[in-house]
Formats: C-alpha cells, structure tokens, sequence
C-alpha cells in the first residue's frame, strides 16, 4: 500500500523518462537489427571466402599433386601469420607437409572428419586458439590412386575484433542517442507543458472578487480547451451561487428583521407605560403572529435546504390525482369564500408522486393564488395525463406578472411587489420547484398583465 504522505510523481520527469525509454528502446532494437544484419554478412561473406579457397586448393592438388603442393607450403616463413593454415595427410594419418608452426597452433585432432569439398565448408567447425579465432574444415582428395587429406584453417581473428569493436561503435551511439533522446524530451516537456504553467498562473489569480474571469478557452490547446471550458463553467456555476448566496443571505436578513423589528417595537412600546390587560393581549397575540410568520419561513427554509442537499425523503406512490386536488381545494375554499374567490377542478388521472410533497405543492400554488386574485376572481386546477408525464396547472385571474420577473419568480425571496403585493416571504414557488426537482419534474410559469397566471407542474410518470 501507497502511503497518504508519498510524494506525488511529476508528469514531467514521467513523460521525460517515458520518452526516453521509448527512444532509447527503438534506437537498440535498430541497432540491433543492424548489427545482425552485418555480423550475418560478414559471416556468410566468410564462409563463401572459405568455400572458394577450398574449391581452389583441391583444384591445385589434383593437377599438382602433393609434391608440388608441399613445396608452396614450405615456402611460408615461421613466424608469418597467413590467412589460411593447411596441412597435407597421407592415408595412414601422417603429416606429408604443413604451414610452418601449424603443428603448435592446430593440432590434426581438432579438425573435423574429412567431406567432399562441397560438404566441407558445411562441416566446418570453430576454434579458439588463444587470442586467435579459426575456422577448420577437412578435405578428401586423392593423387595417382593414393587417398589424402587435406586440413584448412581459415583465421578469422580480425573479422571478430571487427564485431568487437563495431558493437562497442553501436552501444556508444545508443548512450549518445539516449543521452540526446533525454534532452529532446526535457525541452520537449518543458515547451508543453508551459501552457499548464499558464493556465495554473491564470487560475491562481481567480479568487472571490474575481469571479467573472474566464480562461478564454480558444487561447489553449485543444488538448486544454476541454479543461479550460470545464472550470469556465465551474466559475459561471460559482459565480451564480455566490451571487445567489449573496443575495439569499441579504433576503434572508430582511426577511428575517421586519417580524423581529415589529415584536421588539411593540414589545417596547408596551413596557412604556402601564396598560390594562387587554393590551398586553393583543401585544402577545400580534407577537405569535409574528412568531408564526417566523416559524413558516424557517420551517420552508430547512425544507428547501434539505431538497437542495438531497436529504429529503421522497416515497413516491400512485394515487387519483383528482381526488388529491380536490381535497387541497376543499381546505382552501373558506379563505376563497371570504375573497369571493371560486375554485374548480379539471381533468383526472393518476399520478406518480410523494402524495405529502404534491398536497404541499399544489396548496402552496392555491394559496400564492388566493393571495393575488382579486374579489370575484376565479382559479382553476387542470389537471392533464400524458404517456411519459402528469401536468398540472393552477390558473389565477389576477393582475398578471410583467416578462421581465418571469425568469426569476422561482428563486427563493424573490418578489415582484409592483405586480404581486408585498405579503409573504417569496419562498412559496421557490419550495414548490424544490419539490418538482426533487422529482424530476419541472416547474414553468406564463403570465400576462390584467389577465392572470398559470404555474404548470410536470411530474414524470415513472414507468
């Protein structure tokens, strides 16, 4: 296991060292093709060498015979290092003549049994003698009837000092081709990577008062551009909830303030001077009202933070959706009846949904109705199935809400006071899209100044 205190490995020296490998690695494997492809050469240019001289020396006994054939070999001096050693043997084994000091340095038992001299350079066989290397092959001839044998040794000790010292040429260009390899990838590494230098410099100067700049994704790389357009839009994301946190927190401040301000003060006023008790009753009943009013708007708050960290159990369950609507209608119609304000219901069918999150809903729409209609208004609740979702709509014949307001009506505190009146806390349809999220729905809003407005809900049917 990887301890939490490791060090972190760096994408550079990674890259470095994986480039380099990867060169270094191509560079043997050429070499080392190369090399083959020349020792083979050479070998196999040894041996076509070796078959000619053979073929040559059985040519010259056979029209010499081992007299003459002696003579040239007596005719190199001790201590002269030819190409090629040879020995002629009678049929009993013994030695007619030799290339001088060959006895020391090959003696007869180390060459292989005699061939034809077309089989010969096949049956070759090597020898090491000292710091000397030979390659040994044995012929069969024959003169006036007699049988011989020929031995030949081809020294090859320059051809493998060649080899050496062409694979110490070849390891010493693969240290220099790894050695360059390393730098190519430093500067390499160094010039690509010097965008994400940049771009942590661009990022590191981001901070709480400069939300509204951006990485400008067309200036990166297209390796980049998919990072730099993911954290632009994680600062619009941020900026949008540090703005909205802002404001929620000002709201909620204000909000907040008046119900405190309006007990303190009547509180105050009431400890001026001494009252009867009707007084103070009316002072306590005017503080539950506040309390209350501050109890709702705590109660929404939680709900709406626990929807929004989702927290909030949700046990959806299909139920009459007319019948559901109804009910919430029925509870609502003595505050309609005081506004001579008329409900009716539309439609029917059954929808998926949590029945106590849809009850709230729904009521939360009616009463945010009943609020802005006025006297001898109406509200209707259609009610609409369709094959992959439920609609929901609850109409008002009130005074409408201008186009500018619309995109904002759902945010929490918001309130349109111009066109919707001062009560309330402006969290109503802010908890009711909460819930309509929390479902998977969707909430929009159409409304029109004198004429009204319709808040439609959409929960999918879940099948």
């Amino acid at each position: 296991m990887f301890s939490r205190h490791t060090k972190p490995h760096s994408i550079a020296s990674q890259l470095i060292l994986m480039f380099t490998l990867a060169a270094t690695l191509v560079l043997a494997c050429g070499l080392g093709v190369f090399y083959a492809i020349v020792v083979r050469h050479a070998f196999t240019e040894d041996n076509t060498v070796l078959a000619d001289k053979l073929s040559g020396l059985s040519a010259d006994f056979r029209e010499n015979g081992p007299s003459v054939f002696a003579e040239e070999l007596t005719g190199y001096r001790a201590g002269e290092h030819p190409a090629y050693w040879t020995r002629i043997l009678d049929a009993k084994g013994q030695t007619i003549a030799e290339t001088p000091g060959m006895d020391r340095l090959l003696p007869g038992a180390i060459f292989p049994a005699a061939r034809e001299p077309v089989l010969a350079v096949r049956s070759r066989k090597d020898y090491r003698s000292g710091a000397k290397l030979f390659s040994l092959a044995t012929l069969n001839e024959e003169f006036g009837g007699q049988a011989y044998t020929l031995q030949v040794a081809q020294d090859r000790s320059s051809d493998e000092q060649v080899q050496r010292n062409f694979a110490v040429l070849l390891l010493m260009v693969l240290a220099g081709g790894g050695l360059a390899s390393a730098l190519i990838a430093i500067m390499v590494t160094k010039h690509g990577l010097r965008t994400v230098r940049e771009m942590t410099q661009a990022v590191g100067r981001i901070g709480p008062t400069h939300l509204k700049e951006r990485l400008a994704p067309t200036g990166w790389p297209r390796e980049l551009r998919p990072l730099a357009m993911a954290f632009d839009e994680m600062l619009n994301r941020l900026d949008d909830s540090f703005t909205r946190l802002s404001q929620f927190s000002a709201d909620l401040a204000h909000e907040l303030r008046t119900p405190i301000a309006n007990m303190l003060g009547e509180a105050q006023v009431a400890l001026t001077r001494d009252r009867i008790a009707a007084d103070y009753r009316e002072t306590i009943e005017s503080t539950i009202t506040e309390c209350e009013r501050l109890s709702r708007i705590v109660d929404n708050l939680l709900f709406v933070a626990r929807v929004d960290a989702a927290r909030e159990p949700i046990a959806r369950t299909r139920f009459d959706a007319r019948a559901a609507v109804e009910k919430i209608a029925a509870f609502y119609q003595a505050i309609a009846d005081d506004h001579h304000v008329t409900i009716s219901c539309s439609g029917e069918g059954r929808i998926y949904a949590d029945p106590d999150l849809f009850e709230r809903a729904v009521g939360n729409l009616l009463e945010n109705a009943l609020r802005f209609t006025p006297e001898n208004g109406s509200i209707q609740i259609a009610l609409s199935q369709h094959n992959t979702d439920f609609e929901v709509a609850v109409s008002d014949t009130g005074r409408g809400i201008a186009p500018e307001h619309l995109p904002r009506v759902f945010d929490r505190f918001y309130r349109v006071e111009s066109s919707r009146g001062s009560d309330g806390a402006g969290l109503g349809l802010a908890l009711v899209k909460s819930i309509v999220d929390l479902h998977s729905g969707s909430a929009r809003i159409q409304s029109e100044l004198g004429r009204g407005t319709t808040v439609t809900l959409v929960f999918p049917n879940g099948r």
